[in-house]
């Protein structure tokens, strides 16, 4: 591994852990955490490594592959507030563990991805490994459970992004040649095992080059749409309803919605649109995988992309470009673009017999419209993987 390597070079000896976390794919489910919904979502065999040892100091010092500042603080004297870098996810990820567990030991290491950034949650995998490495060093022994709130307590308490927890469930549940379904309205989730029957597939993730976007700071008021949308289905409908932070689409039924809808202001209806059609896709998509049905799964995915740019009115004219491809390249059981929307990938599903000419036509196709991403615009071939390990 190339951060191994980098650790040799230096500390001038070898790493003493190394600690893995895969990142995710949500092709069905997009956007429904948010609401305390439920979603589909599998692990990939790619994602985020992290060598380190143990600092006895408890300094806690470490270097990315791909970005050059070295971050590093102290466990007795961690910044409260972000420095805007790549390391607050671990400034926040290191208080969300001190305030459940006693930290007595840093730790050094250098952190590396396999994938570019934007849209398969390389923000929870890096706080998920770092969590597993810092636990480790210092003898802690987390439940999953423990392990997912902590990466969740870094991106929203310290971070400042109003995420869910679908993508460090999956992160942490996955296991390979399963779909996770997950239900984040009381952390539940199933492990539903890919058919015998069903025809192969493999994850192919188109990287735009496109890895930072203005429009992404817009994640938060697309939160806060939808909950303003239950907020006010809530009172239309004479419903008991108290804090509005603690308001979610779950609370308010689809039938609610549907009576009461038009009251709403375009855009929150626009939100509540798409979460509640997201559930029922969802709930279809799990049964289509049970059922062993991977073309039903992926025409949903593609409904899910639909949705999300006209609903959730996410995507950046490089991703739709990719999605309008995708929709026409035989091979493509189905596919959206991966994460928020506003920046990064689109994930496929794709029958491995097309790999090439899949590869090849959206390439060329993507790169006739936006030639100025040639030299940043990479696609992968991914399979199904367990969580995260050490």
């Amino acid at each position: 591994m190339l951060c191994q390597e980098r650790f040799f070079e230096i500390y001038g000896r070898d790493s003493e852990g190394l600690a893995f976390c895969p990142q995710r794919v949500v092709p069905v489910g997009a956007h429904s955490d948010y609401g305390l919904g439920r979603s589909t979502g599998l692990a990939l065999d790619k994602g985020i490594h992290l060598a380190y040892r143990p600092k006895k100091n408890g300094v806690i010092e470490l270097v990315s592959v791909q970005f050059e500042k070295r971050a590093q603080w102290h466990i007795a004297d961690i910044p409260e507030t972000k420095a805007g870098d790549w390391a607050d996810y671990l400034r926040g990820a290191t208080i969300g563990l001190k305030q459940k567990h006693k930290l007595t030991t840093g730790l050094c290491g250098v952190i590396e991805g396999s994938l570019p950034i934007g849209g398969l949650s390389s923000s929870a995998a890096v706080c998920i490994v770092f969590i597993t490495a810092l636990a480790r060093v210092n003898d802690i022994h987390l439940t999953r459970q423990e392990l997912i709130h902590i990466a969740l307590f870094a991106e929203r308490n310290y971070v400042g992004v109003n995420v869910g927890t679908n993508d460090q469930a999956v992160e942490v549940f996955s296991k390979k040649d399963q779909l996770v379904y997950t239900d984040t309205q009381d952390d539940s989730y199933e492990l539903i095992p890919t058919s015998s029957d069903m025809k192969p597939y493999e994850i192919a993730i188109f990287f735009s080059g496109l890895e930072r976007s203005l429009a992404g700071t817009n994640l938060n008021m697309r939160v806060d749409e939808l909950r303003s949308a239950a907020y006010a289905l809530k009172a239309y409908a004479g419903m008991e309803y108290g804090k509005y932070e603690e308001t979610y689409s779950r609370q308010v039924p689809r039938e609610i919605f549907e009576r009461f809808k038009d009251r709403l202001p375009d855009t929150w209806r626009r939100r509540a649109e798409h979460w509640y059609s997201e559930q029922k896709r969802v709930a279809d998509a799990a049964l289509a995988w049970r059922n062993g049905d991977i073309e039903e799964y992926g025409r949903l995915s593609f409904e899910s992309g639909r949705s999300s740019i006209e609903n959730w009115e996410t995507g950046s004219p490089e991703l739709k470009t990719l999605y309008d491809i995708m929709l026409r390249t035989d091979g493509i059981y189905g596919g959206r673009f991966s994460g928020a929307g506003f920046k990064g990938c689109c994930v496929a599903l794709i029958d491995p017999a097309f790999r090439e000419s899949v590869l090849q036509k959206v390439s060329a196709e993507y790169l006739k419209v936006f030639p100025g991403q040639k030299d940043k615009y990479r696609a992968f071939i991914c399979h199904s993987a367990d969580g995260v390990s050490v």
